[in-house]
């Protein structure tokens, strides 16, 4: 389990898929839009959001005010060094490397998509 905190006007993460995991979420606060598949999903206080491995999915904060959503990972196989690897590189200053981020989603079992 983790959560996180998605700022107004944030676009996270990459669109991407699970290999190995299902990730359900809970809306606590704010609301978030999630593209699952090629369907439009708003996620806000006391919603839920099932999202099965192999399927594609990124979210934003369309809103106007910060979101903070706890999410499970079935079974329980990404954990803090995913976060760490990718925090590191997101906060290194300047943009941040797509390519870099990629090759950590990749090794920590999410599938990057690049959109058509």
């Amino acid at each position: 389990m983790f959560e996180f905190r998605v700022p107004v006007a944030a676009r996270v993460p990459v669109p991407h898929s699970h290999e190995f995991f299902d990730e359900t979420v809970f809306g606590l606060e704010g609301v978030t839009t999630w593209m699952v598949s090629s369907e439009s999903v708003a996620v806000g206080p006391g919603d839920v959001l099932f999202i099965p491995r192999g399927t594609v999915h990124a979210f934003d904060n369309r809103g106007t005010a910060a979101a903070h959503e706890p999410s499970v990972i079935t079974p329980g196989l990404l954990g803090p060094s995913f976060f760490q690897e990718i925090g590191a590189i997101v906060n290194a200053g300047g943009p941040p490397d797509i390519s870099r981020i990629a090759q950590v989603m990749q090794r920590h079992g999410l599938r990057p998509v690049v959109p058509a």
